[in-house]
């Protein structure tokens, strides 16, 4: 069924500000760089297309995830340069902000293309400004990185990765020395120093080996103690488990742990077990889509597994299917992964009235349904895991951490490390399925049960993509005209409530209240509807894309099957898109 929006029609485009494309690529061409790298500059200035424009229009610039982007020549491009230029500017920054420190960094890599030699640049740009530095040998999952950071006494860390990304991008993910991703006021300075780097000469690439460290095994070790304390009970039940990395780092780590914990019986995606930036057997590496599990699914099948676990490319998210009550493999949702997991943590826990889990605001409000149930509290953040981090951070010795999730597949179990951990989110989620079938149920009957308790809720996610600047263009014009003439209702659902994010206002259509909203400030829109219902327009702070996140609520009816009301709800979702596309 074809969703494609036609906003084409919508504002001009807005002329740059900045420097043109081409100055841009002429001042880099007369700059100290690479011949090879000056011989694609010229090639883009004599083509003088759109891929000059694109590849020079602008810088790269922090999202959500950190620096992302497609590789290759130019300024909006990941390249031995730009990431020279973030990492002297965060060298510069961290000197700035530990002044009397002896400066440590943690880097890791994962799989993709350019990974290990730009973790190398990296690395040599850092003992180069007399930072020393912690390099893992080969490529390593990004939760170890964030492990590593802590567990070092690190005033920052380093992942070289684009996560679920095409093949064509890579990227740099920085975090401070909590082992998390890097949130205000650091953000900005950090950006402030990289813009104060206004020649590629200014980068120091000389690197001083003395500084430079290699982790080994051992850290290998730690982690892999660190991740298996974090179970909350150890049924060990038989479980028939179907694995695949995708290409991705955690087949460093994730058989050994699930082996530790007693799983013995798990089965590899071969075709998919060796690391592989150009992920040969997927189009896209991102367990979100039902066909990079494909492979995994069929296994199950060949094998009778009980599920199939699939990670991303780094290893901070997964994907996982389970058996309905006719045996046929079902794909979970993020939302869905992360409210089972909570529940089990809570169960599991013995709480003393200080816990909270965590949750972000375009994720399912059955987080907070299920924590309000064991009388806990439920906190809602922006979306990423550095926000659920700063909330940690800002709550320890206070109150305790049980977990923390969002929509996108990402889960977070304790506090040890301090982003999306698909390892240990994994190995939780093998212990609850194996107790669940020691107690003659299966993951699928628990997820029943707690729609029947909590109400039913079904999410969709709706991504539109729109590449260079002249999508960026149509993307700001999408916000612009939500703002402008936000809807009144979608899908026959009378709008109530509308959160504006970024101007940090709530505004009740039912009696014309106007609150405020104590959230920094994001580009995110949200209408929430009379029958309990929540869309949310956000352009990716990673990819060229605009997403709508719909999550429809309804009761849940014993009587009919989960498929069978999943595709009641999506033609709600269908009209509620229609809408969107004629407002």
């Amino acid at each position: 069924m074809n969703h494609g929006f036609s906003w084409n029609v919508f504002l001009p485009l807005i002329e740059s500000k900045r420097m043109s494309a081409r100055k841009k690529a002429e001042h880099w061409l007369n700059q100290n760089i690479d011949k090879e790298f000056k011989a694609q500059i010229q090639l883009l200035l004599d083509r003088d297309d759109e891929s000059l424009e694109d590849a020079f229009y602008k810088d790269l610039e922090f999202g959500t995830g950190g620096m992302r982007g497609i590789m290759g020549v130019g300024s909006n491009r990941v390249n031995k340069y730009t990431l020279g230029m973030a990492t002297q500017g965060l060298s510069n920054y961290l000197k700035k902000a530990f002044p009397e420190t002896h400066l440590r960094i943690a880097i890791a890599y994962d799989c993709r293309n350019n990974s290990a030699a730009f973790a190398q640049w990296v690395a040599d740009i850092f003992t180069a400004n007399d930072v020393e530095v912690f390099l893992f040998k080969s490529l390593r999952p990004t939760p170890q990185l964030s492990y590593a950071v802590r567990e070092l006494n690190c005033q920052s860390g380093i992942v070289i990765t684009a996560s679920h990304n095409p093949p064509e991008y890579n990227g740099y993910k920085v975090y401070w020395n909590d082992g998390a991703q890097i949130v205000g006021p650091h953000d900005k300075g950090i950006i402030d120093e990289v813009k104060a780097v206004k020649s590629l000469e200014h980068i120091k690439f000389n690197a001083n080996l003395d500084f430079l460290h290699l982790l080994d095994d051992e850290m290998d070790e730690r982690f892999l103690k660190a991740s298996s304390n974090q179970r909350v009970s150890k049924e060990n039940h038989p479980l028939r488990i179907a694995y695949t990395s995708l290409h991705g780092t955690s087949i460093t780590l994730m058989p050994q742990l699930l082996k530790k914990a007693g799983y013995n019986d798990v089965h590899i995606v071969e075709e998919q077990r060796e690391p592989n930036g150009n992920f040969p057997t997927v189009k896209s590496p991102n367990p979100e889509e039902r066909e990079a599990l494909d492979l995994a699914l069929k296994l199950a099948d060949r094998v009778d597994a009980d599920m199939v676990v699939g990670t991303d490319p780094d290893s901070d998210r997964l994907g996982v299917a389970v058996r309905n009550l006719d045996g046929k493999m079902i794909l979970l949702n993020g939302n869905q992964c992360g409210v089972l997991i909570t529940d089990y943590l809570l169960s599991n826990a013995k709480l003393n009235g200080n816990e909270f889990i965590a949750y972000t605001i375009v994720s399912s409000e059955m987080f907070k349904d299920v924590a309000t149930g064991y009388s806990v509290d439920a906190e809602v953040c922006l979306t990423g895991f550095k926000h659920i981090a700063a909330l940690i951070r800002n709550n320890e010795g206070v109150r305790k951490f049980i977990g923390g999730g969002e929509e996108s597949y990402g889960y977070m179990v304790g506090d040890f490390v301090r982003d999306k951990d698909a390892l240990t989110s994994t190995l939780i989620f093998c212990d609850l399925a194996a107790k669940a079938k020691a107690n003659g149920s299966s993951v699928y009957q628990v997820l029943c049960e707690l729609y029947e308790k909590h109400g039913f809720y079904f999410e969709h996610l709706l991504s539109i993509t729109k590449k260079g600047k002249h999508g960026a263009d149509e993307i700001s014009a999408m916000m612009d005209n939500f703002r402008a003439h936000p809807p009144k209702s979608l899908g026959g659902e009378k709008i109530v409530r509308i959160d504006d994010i970024y101007t940090s206002t709530r505004l009740n259509m039912i009696n014309g209240n106007l609150e405020t909203i104590h959230l920094p400030k994001s580009n995110v829109l949200q209408f929430y509807t009379e029958n309990g219902s929540k869309i949310s327009a956000r352009p990716s702070g990673t990819e060229p894309k605009i997403k709508f996140y719909f999550s429809i609520k309804a009761p849940w009816n014993k009587s009919k099957q989960l498929t069978e009301q999943e595709n009641e709800l999506m033609l709600v979702v269908e009209k509620m898109i229609k809408d969107l596309n004629q407002g």
